[in-house]
Order: structure tokens, then sequence, then C-alpha cells
């Protein structure tokens, strides 16, 4: 600004050698011209004051808008920096499993004394059931006692799905998956919205990439884990809120070769949560048919243990998880009763004699799925198209000696 003055100034100056001597100066046609020149220089003037307030504004959104690209970039390197972390983390436990592996192998190769022998398995032994008790050591010590009651929450014309709420979270959210082959998820923002198919909100329509298998899914902590259809042990581990494939992995010892279950005919893999974290069931080969418990860690996929459990497939139809003990539900023919047959309880803190009878309520087929929420402490059930709610009644484990 003080430049365009310093230029006004200049052009009055120039203006001024040019006037007529004061014998003139009242000539009416040269103070005309002179008043026009004058207006001709304001004009310009101005010309130049909203042109530099122009340049000003442009200047600050182009501030702004460059602002904005470095927060998002910061966020882009954040999001990048724990996806690094994660892979070291998977690095890192790959290596000591090689180191696992190797230290195996050259077990084999020696030759040690009978005595020495036991005394490693024995060690082996107790450093194996610490493991398992600092692997479930959470604050969970409930058994199940009975299923007092239940509520059909829905009907619809599908004999297979499943549904669920966030088995590691606090959102009121429904999820419902139609069928044991399809790609679709359907997010509802609450149970009441679910049950009276409420379009106020609608409910948000969810395309995985990939199609599941079976009915066997669950959610935990904002991501959905499924069979992979057209594998025999892919788990998918897919991010709800980003709709994009997280994870993946290939579950170890056989999985996905056989039914898990004899009367659901379309699930492979079981997927379960509880208080514990994240499980997988499945039909392990070579033991007759029995079930195989594995534990999973959710963050990385990585198999913390596994367990052969003498829960025969045979029979069976669905099973859940309650405080890290599995509860396997048979039924005749695929028909009733549905009850609870088989227990296992990998830190064996429960005692066959302290169970009772575990019927559930009449019910004419088989259960697609059976899934424990130990947030609202019930089961989630799907029978002959019916979205089913079960309540618990529980009691106090017997404590570890």
């Amino acid at each position: 600004m003080v430049a365009l003055w310093e230029v006004s100034a200049l052009l009055v100056l120039v203006l001024a050698a040019f006037l007529p001597p004061p014998q003139c100066a009242q000539d009416p046609a040269m103070v005309h011209y002179i008043y026009q020149r004058f207006q001709v220089l304001e004009q310009g003037l101005e010309k130049c004051t909203q042109a530099t307030r122009a340049y000003i504004q442009d200047f600050r959104e182009f501030s702004k808008n460059i602002s904005v690209m470095l927060g998002r970039c910061q966020t882009h390197t954040s999001e990048y920096k724990s996806a690094v972390n994660n892979l070291a983390l998977r690095v890192e436990r790959a290596q000591r499993e090689i180191d696992y592996l190797e230290y195996l192998r050259e077990a084999d190769v020696c030759i040690e004394s009978e005595d020495k022998t036991l005394a490693e398995k024995l060690l082996q032994e107790a450093e194996e059931e610490k493991k398992i008790r600092t692997l479930l050591n959470a604050s969970c010590d409930n058994m199940l006692m009975g299923i007092k009651s239940l509520k059909i929450v829905k009907k619809t014309m599908n004999t297979d799905g499943s549904w669920m709420k966030d088995a590691g979270g606090d959102s009121p959210k429904v999820y419902f998956l139609t069928g044991s082959r399809n790609n679709t998820v359907w997010e509802f923002a609450n149970i009441r919205a679910f049950m009276e198919d409420s379009t106020k909100p609608p409910p948000r329509k969810l395309n995985l990439p990939l199609s599941w298998q079976g009915s066997g899914q669950v959610i935990y902590k904002g991501f959905l884990f499924f069979h992979n259809q057209g594998t025999s042990n892919e788990i998918i581990k897919y991010n709800l809120q980003k709709k994009t494939v997280e994870d993946r992995m290939l579950l170890p010892g056989g999985a996905g070769r056989a039914l898990v279950y004899q009367h659901a005919p379309f699930t492979y893999i079981d997927l379960a949560a509880d208080e514990h974290g994240l499980w997988a069931i499945h039909s392990g080969p070579g033991i007759q048919g029995h079930l195989v418990l594995t534990k999973i860690e959710p963050g990385t996929l990585g198999v913390e243990h596994s367990w052969d459990t003498p829960c025969r497939s045979q029979d069976a139809e669905a099973s859940f998880l309650l405080c890290g003990v599995l509860y396997v539900v048979y039924s005749s023919g695929g028909q009733g009763p549905h009850r609870i047959t088989c227990v296992y309880d990998p830190l064996g803190t429960i005692r066959e004699e302290a169970l009772p009878n575990l019927f559930f309520p009449r019910r004419p087929r088989s259960h697609s799925m059976i899934h424990y929420n130990p947030r609202d402490k019930q089961l989630y059930a799907w029978n002959e198209g019916n979205q089913i709610i079960y309540k618990l009644q529980t009691k106090r484990k017997v404590p570890l000696v």
C-alpha cells in the first residue's frame, strides 16, 4: 500500500509539471481535464487495492489447505507406523516359532538317558501348565448351571445364518449375516431397530470382498472374523469401520477338512469369543472326529495354544465358550432334546460331578449357531430361521488348588 501511495504522489508531481501558468489556471477546460485524470488515477489505485486483497485471501486459503494436507500426512504416518509395528510383532513371533522348531530338531538327534528325558518331560508339562494358567488368567470364575429361558427376537426365512453383537466392545449395534455362503452384512443401530426392521436409522449394508463359509462368524473389538469360502482353513480379519481386510491366517492342525458338527452341514470352522478373547473350534484329523480347541491372538492372528478335547463332533450341532470352558450342544438326529453333554475345561477346574443336566428349551430342529456374548452374559442363537436369545444361570467355579 505504501508503494501505491508513492506512485500516486509521483503522478501528481508529473501532472503539476504540465500545469499552465497561474494566469491560465482558471481555464475551465484545463480544470476539467485535470479532474478527469485524477479520477482515472483513483480508479487505478482502487483496482490495485482490490487485487492486493484478493491475493491476501488466496494466500490464506492456500495456507489453510496446506495445514489440512499436513494433518492428513501425519494421520497416514501414524497408521503406517502402527502397521509396521504389528508386522514386527508377527515377525518376532515367527522367529520364536522357528527357534522352537530348531530346538525340537536338535533335541531329536540327541541321545539322552531315560531319567533325563523323563525329567525334561515333567518340566515341560509344568511349564505348559504354567503357560495355560497365564494365558487364561482373566478375572472370570463362572460356570454354566442352566439355561433359564429363551426369547425369540425375530423370524426370518433363512434356515442358516448368524447374528450377534460385538463380543469385545460396548456397542449396542446388532450384526445380521444370512446364509451359509454370503458376503453381505447388515448392521443395525440396536436390538430394537433389528426387531422392528426400523428405517430410522436404516441398517448399514456392508459388502465384503470375500464370502464366508458356514455360520461360525464372530465380531470382536470392531473386527469380523470368518472362514473364507473356497479355502479349507483360512481365517479372514475384516475391519468393519474401514471396510477393509485387515489380516488373514491359516489355522493349523488339519482345520477345515471335516465338518466341525455333524448337524451343521456347512460349518467347518466355528469361531467364538468369551472373557478370555478369540477362539476357534474345528474337527481335528486322526483323533476320531473329536473337536480341537484353539486360542487365537486377535491382534496378530497368532495361535497361542491348542487342545485336543474329548468332545465328539458326532451328533453335535453347536458349541460356545464361557470363561474359557467349552460347552458342546448335542441332539439326536438333528432334533430335540438339545443338551450339553460334553464340557471341556483346559484348566481342569470343573468337576463332572458338579455339573447339572444342561438342557435347552425344546426346539424342533438343530441350531445353526450358538454364540456367547461376555458383555451381556447371554447366548445368541439361530434356529430354523428364528433369532433367539437364551438367558443363562451360572455359579462360581471350584477354586484352583
